[in-house]
């Protein structure tokens, strides 16, 4: 066999390949911009509409300054209402233990939000998506737990990047990808018990290398499953007090993790690192059970409500 008889023949399997993987990556509408698939990250919002649940998450937080600390057990719903628009509702079941007082638990604040998808442009596997987050006063059953007695709006600005159109001689930089949230908390009162209520700018990203990308669509490296469906990601995210005599004081965690995404589901966990002072100290760590509703049931309850 020739030299140029057998690189026709490699090319003609790589083709091949691609062709037999595009079918299954295609089966996913959710996330997609271009050739690049981006999962649900657990930290940082979504910069896409989707038809998914979170059920559950559970997080064990690091401990606090004072010693205290909180274990979350949440669920989210996101539902699209057209193509490109969509709202999202959840809560989550709260228990804290501190130091020398029992144990409180109880349900959390409603947070529920509405989010339109502003662009996927996919040459350049980017996503823009604009957001208006409400967390609902008196909707949280233990005060000791921080349910508020006050409405907060939050819109915020989500995006994602791949850097799958970067040159092609930068071969092990192309699976990488970012994703973020910009965004902002008025609260609708100034102050509760005494306590102010700041407006606070929140900011958060997530960077991630897609494995799936690398194998489909920059280079066989020969990973078979589960490793071909990983996505290795340290997410980041700080809200930064603006007012009311807290201005400039920042909460924030680190929490570097993986994501493993099938057809119908993905699973995901991280460590929770705290990045201030004020955050806490000490280490935690989450843990996702996330199921794509449109893969599962794309003929009824994974449709938009209306395809206008």
């Amino acid at each position: 066999m020739t030299a140029t008889s057998l690189n026709g023949r490699i090319k003609l399997a790589a083709a091949a390949t691609a062709l037999m993987l595009l079918p299954t990556m295609n089966a996913w509408p959710h996330g997609f911009a271009g050739e690049r698939f981006f999962p649900a990250t657990i930290l940082t919002d979504d910069p896409f509409v989707a038809d998914e649940i979170s059920l559950p998450q559970v997080s064990l937080n690091p401990p606090t300054p004072d010693g205290s600390q909180q274990t979350d057990i949440q669920i989210d719903l996101s539902k699209r209402i057209t193509p490109n628009t969509g709202f999202v509702i959840g809560d989550q079941w709260q228990r804290l233990r501190s130091p020398g007082v029992p144990s409180v638990g109880g349900l959390g604040p409603l947070h529920t939000g509405a989010q339109y998808q502003l662009f996927v442009d996919g040459p350049h596997q980017a996503l823009g998506l604009l957001g208006l987050n409400v967390t609902w006063a008196h909707t949280g059953r233990v005060q000791a737990l921080g349910a508020p007695d006050f409405t907060t709006l939050s819109p915020t600005f989500n995006f994602g990047k791949g850097f799958g159109d970067i040159p092609r001689s930068l071969t092990y930089l192309r699976p990488f990808a970012i994703t973020g949230n910009l965004g902002f908390d008025f609260p609708t009162k100034t102050e509760s018990a005494g306590a102010p209520n700041p407006t606070n700018f929140n900011y958060g990203f997530a960077f991630e290398y897609s494995l799936p990308y690398l194998q489909c669509c920059v280079k066989d490296i020969g990973l078979r499953a589960p490793f071909n469906q990983l996505f290795p990601l340290v997410e980041i995210s700080f809200s930064t007090a603006m007012n009311r005599g807290l201005g400039g004081q920042t909460i924030g965690t680190v929490q570097p993790g993986i994501i493993w995404a099938g057809q119908y589901f993905q699973i995901g966990a991280e460590a929770i690192i705290p990045a201030t002072r004020l955050t806490g100290h000490g280490y935690g760590g989450v843990v996702q059970l996330h199921f794509y509703l449109d893969d599962i049931f794309p003929r009824s309850i994974g449709r938009p409500i209306s395809e206008w």
